[in-house]
């Protein structure tokens, strides 16, 4: 079982920057990958961006060049620096564990987002 807590939400200008944490505790955080999505209101929720146990990253095409991933094993969390943010990007961000060896997913509660334009 794996906890997921995430944090650093909030409103933000068109062209500012927020950095989102997830905090993981429950298990061995180095056993699994890790992914923000987030779902806008009436649309789907979507991959933003993922990042391995060995740190390999991708993103998803709306956020490549403006968004970081990262994480660190020692301290269970995992980041995504957001930058130059757009209206588009507003939505709830969530946070995923995927263990690596079976796929059982574990998920946060999400946290708000809101770009102004």
């Amino acid at each position: 079982q794996v906890q997921l807590v995430e944090s650093g939400g909030g409103l933000v200008q068109a062209g500012g920057s927020l950095r989102l944490s997830c905090a993981a505790s429950g298990s061995i955080f180095s056993l699994f990958n890790m992914a923000w999505y987030r779902q806008a209101r009436g649309k789907q929720r979507e991959v933003v961006a993922s990042i391995s146990r060995s740190g390999i990253t991708t993103y998803a095409g709306s956020v490549k060049g403006r968004f970081t991933i990262s994480r660190d094993n020692a301290r269970n969390t995992v980041s995504l620096q957001m930058n130059s943010l757009k209206p588009e990007d507003t939505a709830v961000y969530y946070c995923k564990a995927a263990r690596w060896y079976d796929g059982l997913d574990y998920w946060g509660q999400g946290t708000q987002v809101t770009v102004s334009s």
